[in-house]
């Protein structure tokens, strides 16, 4: 196994950076950017608006999927036969729980090996306990997958959806690997939980390998480039190909958000939500300015500012998101516990602290 030195300001600048955006947009994410404007000025909002700082189920379900990773890793680092896929499903499951879903009614066949409650530590952490908007093709997937039905697969799909909700998760899976071929392929399969058209998966690839490059140092065009590549591999990519080629057109001509509209679309499905976040993030001149242009438009305002957020985090770190965003940052603390944690997990040093295991058990 392959371990990876992961810069922590980086790790952390991914998760922090894409919870600030979907809190940033959280409150208009149903709203034209008329009334934006109308509401909040010509400019849209430029800070929190409505519950300051409050994440929704994008950030929620990217805090599971990276618990399932570090399981899945911790699993396999103790010479553990694991499915890693599978255990991102089971962390989906414990989300899903959360989402007001009794344990022996969410926990599937997962229930076989912790039959009373959830086990690990993230699902202890209550403030995850709440109704965010979750996405209804994400619900129904998982509650299939509850009564007895199968893991959608990137072949075997479950569906034809291609909703926003296999990529505004996917960054951790970036994490994962610096082979951007196992990258793609792995935030594609956990895409596919849920999601089942191409372009609900395909979208979930080509982010991670962005973030993945990103943080081993490249700049963001040429990380662009080599998830290009990794996407060309895969049949049914034309549709989320396109797209991408437009945002980084439109990017270079500084968008707007009617141009982010008529050229983009408004990001509710998977190709176009990743092309606004990436969009925004290229034309960027610092955090600030490219998350507010991720979610100042007519449409899926926190999902677009998930993913702008992880681009550029990954990208400056940290220590480049404006402090006061974070202090009033919902669950700031259990971002930065599980990120540091994810360090740890996939770096160059075991972890042997029994502990550990209880927090991460592997499986």
């Amino acid at each position: 196994m392959t371990r990876r030195l992961l810069p922590p300001s980086k790790v952390l600048g991914t998760m922090l950076a894409g919870a600030v955006g979907d809190a940033l947009g959280a409150a208009i994410e149903f709203n034209s950017i008329e009334d934006i404007r109308t509401r909040y000025g010509q400019d849209g909002i430029t800070g929190y608006v409505g519950d300051h700082g409050k994440i929704t189920d994008d950030t929620q379900m990217a805090l599971f999927t990276l618990e399932g990773l570090i399981r899945a890793h911790a699993a396999q680092r103790r010479g553990t036969q694991t499915d890693v896929v599978a255990v991102v499903q089971h962390a989906y499951q414990r989300w899903f729980h959360t989402q007001n879903q009794p344990w022996d009614r969410a926990g599937g066949r997962f229930l076989e090996r912790a039959p009373e409650r959830p086990d690990g530590w993230l699902v202890t952490n209550r403030g995850l306990f709440h109704l965010r908007a979750p996405g209804n093709t994400c619900m129904t997937s998982l509650r299939a997958f509850a009564k007895g039905g199968p893991m959608g697969t990137t072949t075997e799909q479950l569906n034809n959806s291609k909703g926003c909700g296999g990529v505004m998760r996917a960054a951790p899976v970036a994490f994962w690997s610096d082979d951007p071929h196992e990258v793609f392929g792995l935030a594609a399969a956990t895409g596919a939980l849920t999601h089942g058209h191409p372009s609900g998966f395909l979208s979930a690839g080509v982010l991670a390998v962005i973030v993945s490059e990103l943080l081993d140092g490249a700049a963001l065009p040429d990380a662009v480039t080599v998830a290009r590549t990794e996407l060309l591999r895969w049949d049914s990519h034309q549709e989320q190909l396109e797209v991408m080629d437009r945002a980084v057109d439109l990017a270079a001509r500084k968008p707007t958000p009617e141009t982010i509209a008529d050229e983009l679309g408004g990001g509710w499905v998977g190709e176009e939500a990743l092309a606004i976040g990436l969009c925004a993030a290229l034309a960027a001149d610092d955090m600030a300015s490219g998350l507010l242009t991720s979610v100042n438009h007519s449409g899926d305002s926190d999902s677009t500012g998930v993913i702008c957020g992880n681009i550029l985090g990954a990208m400056w770190g940290i220590d480049a998101v404006p402090p006061v965003w974070l202090a009033e940052l919902e669950l700031r603390e259990v971002i930065e516990r599980l990120s540091l944690d994810a360090v740890i997990e996939f770096g160059p040093l075991p972890v042997r602290d029994p502990g550990w295991y209880g927090r991460y058990p592997d499986w």
